[in-house]
């Protein structure tokens, strides 16, 4: 039997899971989407298999190139302040650990844990986090920074916008000598 959600092979007591609306029969790992449904076994009719369309080679390489040109091109992190908003918007919610839990499906203690910026969780568990308290947590990657050298006597001065206009000129002129 197959997981009707990422069609690997089910190992062990395949699970019915209410994902998005729909009862699937689904593996361990996908029941993690959804929640558990305990029913009674129904004699099942085996449905017919019907074989995917195919698309032609150069439109599914498009669309591989697409889908890898989105996945690089907007990378995600995770605000610093994680941690604070999580727990601000659960508070808000009027929600306790373990309502938040089964609500997404996570153990209390990795709540917990978040929570006290002991652990950070990966984007799949954000993504939960951010729909069911309503906040965000992943923002586009910010571009590299690069550094900018500063004279000492700036330093205790702050950095000001006509001290960034110098150092762009500076730099300029330096390229155009090499």
């Amino acid at each position: 039997m197959r997981c009707e959600v990422c069609g690997r092979k089910i190992h062990g007591k395949p699970l019915r899971a209410l994902i998005e609306g729909a009862k699937l029969t689904v593996c361990g790992e996908c029941s993690k989407h959804g929640t558990i449904i305990w029913e009674e076994k129904v004699k099942q009719t085996p449905t017919p298999k019907i074989k995917p369309k195919t698309a032609p080679p150069q439109t599914l390489k498009a669309q591989t190139t697409e889908r890898a040109q989105a996945v690089f091109e907007s990378p995600l992190d995770l605000v610093d302040d994680y941690d604070v908003r999580v727990r601000q918007a659960r508070e808000k919610l009027g929600l306790t650990h373990e309502e938040l839990g089964k609500k997404i499906n996570e153990k209390v203690s990795v709540l917990k844990k978040i929570e006290t910026k002991k652990i950070k969780p990966d984007d799949k568990l954000a993504a939960k986090l951010e729909h069911a308290l309503r906040i965000k947590l992943l923002v586009p990657a910010a571009q590299e920074k690069v550094p900018i050298r500063v004279a000492s006597k700036q330093l205790s001065r702050g950095l000001t916008l006509g001290d960034i206009i110098q150092l762009d000129k500076n730099e300029g002129e330096a390229e155009e000598r090499a």
